[in-house]
């Protein structure tokens, strides 16, 4: 990739279904979002101009919008503004690739060194400028309906057929896949037939300069300084199984009442996908378990308060069916915060059992007590952990992401121009 270094260097990243804008933690907006804020804002120190496309879900927004330096946000208009889920997206594609090319079309030709599409809706619309603009696509999956639906919560849906066949489509289009952690690529391969030698792992990272230990994080939020806080953060959905944790406390409460005084289970995030359909459903379970006194739902913050949470919480709990990689789990070492995580995705990878955090299997809330209480009965195991959290988060830097992600673009141009000279041949 000739220009990659250079000033002259763009990057078209495709970011359809969810705006980086968007607050993480609601609607369709999660870990995705910042990976592609964070991201585009290391490539930009790096000099390159990043411009970055996402459908506009209102009329009030820009068409243009500089997010940060070097980073640019185009909002394009395909299909109603609201009210539209994301299963129904697939019906704005075409509307949605034909502005992202009529957008390029008004530059000279070779605007964009490489596209970098976010999400299976995105590459179908990056595998189209690929073929028009003559440039690579690098890929980033995120999340797999196949991987989804082989551990689905209970009352969950399935992901559509139509989304599995987009996604094998987008795996054979692709130049260079980034798998999040080891086992993704090899979901990639043994799922979805990718190329082992065009899937690469790059591991996401986290901002320490904004997520760290604070002394006064309950302080500012007016939590007790002795208080068990046990915390919730991400998106309400059955995916994240926020349930687990709410039902172990009730287990906790049933065997340890005199923990009512001092405990407090803050869910911090909103209503998201399916769990749209039932907002209400999770503080009814609080409700039905006789914890509704303890639970504290919190909407979606900025990053500086979720910090705070994060700072202020005796652990984290991340019990989700799935996850591609699990970046609550990074945030609360990053705070130096224990972490009490499922064993399912790339959380084994991002949580080191017994050292700073436990994995546990499955998704019994027996389970799941268990592994809280011996964090927070053992004052000692839990510094141990906290410290160790802190280590374990300082291995993955957004700096060391934007590198890889770097090479992965230059290794994308070789294999194209490799490629293209086989078809010559």
């Amino acid at each position: 990739m000739p220009r990659v270094t250079s000033p002259r260097g763009r990057i078209a990243m495709i970011s359809l279904h969810t705006s980086p804008l968007d607050q993480p933690g609601t609607g369709d907006a999660g870990g995705m979002n910042v990976y592609v804020v964070e991201l585009s804002k290391r490539l930009a120190e790096r000099n390159l101009a990043v411009e970055i496309y996402t459908r506009a879900t209102s009329s009030a927004l820009p068409p243009t919008v500089e997010a940060f330096p070097g980073v640019t946000v185009h909002h394009v208009h395909a299909g109603p503004f609201e009210g539209l889920s994301k299963g129904e997206l697939p019906g704005q594609m075409c509307a949605f690739a034909r502005e992202v090319l009529r957008a390029e079309a008004r530059h000279e030709q070779g605007w964009y060194d490489v596209i970098h599409s976010h999400y299976w809706l995105s590459g179908q619309v990056g595998a189209l400028a690929r073929d028009r603009w003559s440039v690579p696509l690098v890929h980033s999956m995120h999340t797999m309906a196949k991987v989804k639906n082989e551990s689905l919560a209970e009352g969950d849906t399935p992901e559509p057929e139509g989304r599995v066949i987009g996604e094998e489509q987008v795996v054979g289009a692709a130049d260079m896949l980034i798998a999040n952690t080891d086992i993704e690529a090899k979901q990639l391969v043994n799922l979805y037939d990718a190329d082992p030698g065009r899937v690469e792992v790059v591991h996401p990272g986290v901002d320490l300069s904004v997520f760290r230990p604070s002394a006064t994080a309950r302080a500012r939020l007016g939590l007790p300084a002795e208080a068990t806080v046990l915390m919730f953060a991400g998106r309400i959905q059955p995916l994240k199984a926020p349930d687990v944790l709410l039902r172990a406390v009730a287990r906790l409460l049933e065997q340890d009442p005199a923990l009512r005084h001092r405990l407090v289970v803050p869910v911090v995030g909103g209503p998201s996908g399916s769990g749209l359909e039932h907002p209400e459903s999770l503080a009814q379970l609080a409700s039905t378990l006789g914890i509704d006194d303890v639970v504290r739902f919190v909407p979606p913050v900025a990053q500086s308060e979720l910090a705070d949470w994060y700072a202020a919480a005796t652990l984290v709990c991340v019990p989700s069916h799935n996850e591609s990689f699990g970046l609550v789990a990074v945030e609360a070492q990053a705070a130096g915060t224990p972490v009490v995580a499922a064993a399912v995705g790339g959380l084994p990878t991002v949580v080191r059992d017994g050292v700073s955090g436990l994995l546990v299997e499955g998704h019994d809330p027996d389970d799941y007590a268990r592994a809280i209480r011996r964090i927070v009965d053992q004052p000692q195991l839990r510094e141990r952990m906290a410290r160790a959290a802190l280590v374990q988060a300082s291995g993955f830097a957004w700096d060391r992401t934007a590198e890889a992600t770097i090479e992965v673009y230059r290794q994308a141009h070789r294999l194209m121009r490799r490629d293209l000279a086989e078809v010559g041949a």
